[in-house]
This record gives structure tokens, C-alpha cells and sequence, in this order.
């Protein structure tokens, strides 16, 4: 197993604590390029994709929901 897939593998199995800077790197791994954000918010966006990740820095993690938009895109775009 890669460290992509690994990293890939721990999002979907705990959405309750991923990391903020995994979140990053996947949203990036699967083709989302960083398009902006302000403060404790980073968004990422897709060409041709109308949803946008829009992350927070929740103490190093990421809340919840916003783990479930990743592991939707993930699903659709990462395998």
C-alpha cells in the first residue's frame, strides 16, 4: 500500500479526526489546487468541479462534516 493510499485509507476510516494538513494533501492528491481562504479557512477547487473544499483549522483537525465533502471527493476522484 502507498502513502497515498494509506493517507487516503485513514481519512475514510476516522472523518472524526483527520488532520488539517492530511486534509490538504488529499484534497491536493486527488487534483484540487489551492484557490484561496482567509484566516483558519483554506479552500481548494477543481476545474470543471462546481464543489469547492472549503477547509478549517479546528486546533490541527478537521471538523466532521467537512471530512465527509473530502471523502464524497475522494470517492468521485481519488478511488
Amino acid at each position: 500500500m502507498t502513502r497515498r493510499e494509506k493517507l487516503l485509507a485513514a481519512i475514510r476510516n476516522n472523518p472524526k479526526g483527520v488532520r488539517f494538513a492530511d486534509a490538504c494533501r488529499a484534497a491536493e492528491l486527488i487534483g484540487f489546487v489551492r484557490a484561496g481562504g482567509r484566516g483558519s479557512h483554506t479552500v481548494f477547487a477543481m476545474k470543471g468541479e462546481p464543489v469547492i473544499l472549503n477547509f478549517q483549522n479546528r486546533g490541527g483537525e478537521l471538523p466532521p462534516y467537512q471530512a465527509r465533502q473530502l471523502i464524497e471527493m475522494i470517492d468521485k476522484y481519488g478511488g
